[in-house]
């Protein structure tokens, strides 16, 4: 009997893919993408547990998961210094930190 491949599989590794690329639009788009891959990856895991000989694309599956954890993680980090610089600092000390950035590097 022919392996089917896993649904979802390589949509999973891409979203996962996306969430690490897109870290640093402040924290959103890649947390959204994240939490769509881990809820993804579960429900393929779960069908590939069930009857693993029937399917095949678990190692897509299982890295597209690793890299939307990762993803995860570093949307929330940078989500959260973001929230704090903007708690801290108010938007005009935001403004003003980029302005002595901008001048700092000559741009």
């Amino acid at each position: 009997m022919e392996k089917q491949k896993l649904p979802n599989s390589t949509l999973i590794l891409v979203f996962g893919i996306i969430s690490i690329v897109t870290c640093c639009c402040y924290g959103v788009i890649g947390l959204i993408f994240g939490v769509i891959a881990v809820i993804l990856a579960n429900k393929a895991i779960k069908l590939y547990k069930e009857s693993p000989e029937t399917y095949d694309g678990y190692s897509n599956v299982n890295t597209g998961k690793i890299l939307a954890i990762i993803g995860i993680i570093l949307n929330v980090i940078y989500l959260g210094s973001w929230i704090y610089f903007y708690a801290t600092l108010g938007s005009e000390g935001m403004q003003q930190w980029q302005q002595e950035l901008l001048e700092q590097y000559g741009q």
